[in-house]
């Protein structure tokens, strides 16, 4: 196919950005590289150094191409962009979802030209959050920072198979595009069962090119196991990846549990976000996200005061984005409640580590007491009976509990005696408990709790 005149050089401008502020970045990282150090291993003065530096190169960005944002820090007193230490970045005004949703030019801090590619949320709960990146931004200024404890093993002779939804979100074109160009691993595009890909087509492809990563959420790799059972390919016989990614929902550690043993291989947790990209790695069954240091500094606040708590304690999670381009995300406010971990100098890895317990608004509430979905799904999969799709169903503060029988000789009264009993037992919560033929298998993000009457 001939190429069109312009082509050629449209690569060669990216692949030699040489006018972004954040190739000062990368020669930081060089030098980094000189003393055998990278994004994982440097201390935490280093770290410390980096993320001023890098924090500060934002602000100039933004103050200068920024109309939304050159206001906001001026609103804040500042009267040029630039902290003196790291401990003043809460002067910084937050970022909040409700002012950028639906605008998809208020944080645009680049020629609308030099745009390479849109991304924006599903819109669920409201207008979507647009979020736009650079060429650059993809295939050069993600990549600076290097992490190999993380990604350890993946190589180019990795098959990685992306379940993960391809209209508009960012994270399976994100990690297209981590294994493709930083790791020259063979991709296979399978989305969530759309009409390219439906569930079939995508287990005889995973099955045929012998993938050995899969990344996708949790309930698409237990409707994946299923399907694959229904129709003679069974995961960890007929498809063998050496390792599950996870990413785009939380699960509890049962439900991970009940994959590594459907799948017969090693989990590894994602966190992350179309407006902020991958943000921590879980390593195997270590506890907590080891945060990408490199791309984004992370606070924990009071959600009511906004004041930053103290590492070990709970709060909200806030990002900032540190080696974007076209639309940085400065002190973005996520909704997930969490706490940091720092690590010691003399560790293996010393990027801090994200605790997450869950979203501000995800707690249910049962009989005037709060309960994390996430630990009552733990319990209710701790009954071997009980199948990985369930409801909570909320209503009035009573909670009913919808269930599928797994592999069990009891009977549906004995089942529903069995969990109601449990979960009082376990967490001392009432419920009603409800044995169903089958519920609603989900190829979006999988919303198990119903909340009635609101």
């Amino acid at each position: 196919m001939q190429q069109t005149a312009h082509a050629f050089p449209v690569l060669k401008a990216v692949l030699n950005h040489r006018t972004s502020h954040i190739e000062a970045l990368r020669e930081l990282y060089e030098g980094f590289a000189l003393k055998n150090k990278n994004a994982e291993n440097i201390s935490e003065e280093e770290r410390s150094d980096y993320h001023l530096y890098a924090v500060n190169l934002t602000l100039e960005h933004v103050w200068n191409n920024n109309p939304y944002y050159r206001k906001a820090l001026k609103d804040k007193g500042f009267s040029q962009p630039r902290l003196e230490s790291l401990d003043q970045i809460d002067r910084l005004p937050f970022l909040e979802k409700e002012v950028i949703r639906g605008d998809k030019d208020l944080l645009l801090s680049c020629d609308r030209k030099e745009i390479g590619q849109i991304h924006l949320t599903s819109g669920t709960t409201g207008k979507p959050i647009y979020t736009a990146y650079t060429l650059a931004d993809h295939y050069i200024h993600d990549a600076i920072p290097f992490y190999p404890s993380l990604f350890e093993g993946d190589s180019s002779s990795d098959v990685v198979g992306i379940a993960l939804p391809y209209e508009f979100a960012q994270p399976a074109l994100g990690f297209q595009r981590l294994y493709q160009f930083t790791f020259g691993a063979t991709v296979l595009s399978l989305g969530k069962g759309g009409y390219m890909a439906p569930v079939d087509k995508s287990l005889d492809v995973l099955k045929e090119y012998d993938a050995s990563i899969l990344i996708t959420t949790p309930s698409y790799a237990a409707l994946l196991a299923e399907e694959g059972e229904k129709l003679g390919i069974v995961p960890g016989e007929d498809i063998t990846p050496r390792k599950l990614m996870l990413t785009g929902e939380g699960c509890s550690p049962q439900f991970a549990s009940r994959l590594k043993e459907l799948w017969k291989c090693d989990i590894q947790h994602l966190y992350g976000s179309t407006e902020c990209g991958l943000v921590g790695v879980q390593l195997n069954d270590d506890a907590g996200y080891h945060l990408l240091e490199g791309n984004v500094k992370v606070e924990i606040i009071d959600p009511d005061s906004g004041m930053q708590v103290a590492d070990g304690e709970e709060g909200e999670v806030v990002i900032t984005t540190l080696l974007r381009e076209a639309m940085p995300f400065i002190r973005y406010r996520t909704g997930d409640i969490g706490y940091l971990e720092k690590m010691e100098d003399d560790s293996a890895i010393t990027l801090s580590k994200l605790h997450l317990r869950g979203r501000m608004d995800g707690n249910m509430l049962v009989d005037g007491i709060p309960y994390s979905p996430f630990m009552l799904e733990h319990l209710l999969l701790l009954l071997p009976e009980v199948g990985l799709w369930y409801h909570f169903v909320l209503e009035d503060e009573e909670l009913t509990i919808e269930i599928e029988k797994l592999h069990s000789d009891l009977t549906d009264e004995e089942l529903a005696d069995k969990v109601q009993s449990h979960m009082y037992r376990t967490a001392g919560i009432s419920c009603t408990v409800l044995v169903k033929d089958s519920l609603p298998r989900q190829f979006g993000k999988a919303n198990r709790i119903i909340r009635k009457g609101m």
